[in-house]
């Protein structure tokens, strides 16, 4: 899995789990909905470090917590 989808995975997860939707994030994390809902978006490629930043600040959660998950360990090799 490229790590575009597994942060994107891992956005829906922690979201499903405290029953907040793509817009109530957006909120929470200041930034406009249609930043989150082209995260999520399969054709776009590359998201920014300050997005994911932000959108971990609106779950109130840090950088490593979000990427502690075996999801992030078991990620291919980008570079081939």
């Amino acid at each position: 899995m490229p790590v575009k989808d597994a942060v994107v995975e891992r956005f829906r997860e922690i979201c499903a789990q405290r029953k907040i939707k793509w817009n109530e994030l957006a909120v929470r994390a200041g930034v406009t909905p249609s930043s989150v809902y082209s995260m999520a978006d399969e054709r776009r490629r590359e998201l920014s470090i300050n997005l994911i930043k932000k959108l971990c600040d609106g779950l109130d959660m840090t950088l490593g917590e979000f990427f502690s998950t075996p999801m992030f360990d078991e990620l291919e090799q980008e570079i081939k």
